[in-house]
């Protein structure tokens, strides 16, 4: 007699998929609101330091984007690279994430203090990074030294060509934010 096995979806990565909701509705937000709640909570940009919600935006502004488009390009990328690290790495990526935030925020509003940031682009090129470094030995795998030197590359010269609405700063942050942290949990 053989047994028929069960279809069963089930929720397997829920920090990957909560931080993905939290971007979902964080665009139908800015939607209903205009635009609104981006520019108050899902954004950051020049502000006192005296005011709460600038440190309220240095967190949140991963979890807003311009439209649907940029919410997709993002999150194909987490959810691809997420459920992996996740297993690897358990609630520590939620530091990932909190790092990579926090000092993408800062080192935008210290040297473009006149752009508004958005996006989960940071913590994408965060677990890019992080990804390449993941395995069993202890030292510096290969992988990360090419996707390093690509990624770095290729932000650097876009830095320099390219006239978009991309901010190239951002995903070398981030990139380095998941390599530090990346080697740090390497040693642990």
């Amino acid at each position: 007699m053989t047994r028929k096995r069960k279809f069963i979806i089930y929720f397997n990565a829920p920090i990957t998929l909560s931080f993905v909701a939290i971007c979902c509705l964080a665009l139908g937000l800015s939607y209903i609101t205009n635009d609104m709640s981006t520019v108050m909570v899902f954004s950051t940009y020049h502000a006192s330091w005296l005011n709460p919600m600038t440190y309220v935006r240095l967190i949140c502004h991963v979890f807003g984007h311009h439209n649907v488009n940029h919410l997709v390009s993002n999150m194909l990328y987490i959810l691809l690279l997420g459920p992996m690290l996740e297993e690897k790495y358990h609630d520590r990526l939620i530091t990932v994430i909190l790092v990579t935030a926090i000092v993408t925020g800062v080192v935008h509003n210290i040297l473009q203090p006149n752009v508004m940031l958005l996006g989960a682009s940071g913590v994408v090129f965060a677990f890019i990074l992080l990804a390449s470094i993941t395995g069993k030995e202890n030292g510096i795998p290969i992988t990360l030294i090419l996707v390093a030197v690509l990624y770095l590359g290729q932000e650097i010269y876009n830095g320099f060509i390219a006239s978009d609405n991309i901010s190239q700063l951002t995903h070398i942050i981030g990139g380095l934010s998941g390599t530090v942290l990346g080697l740090i949990y390497k040693k642990k």
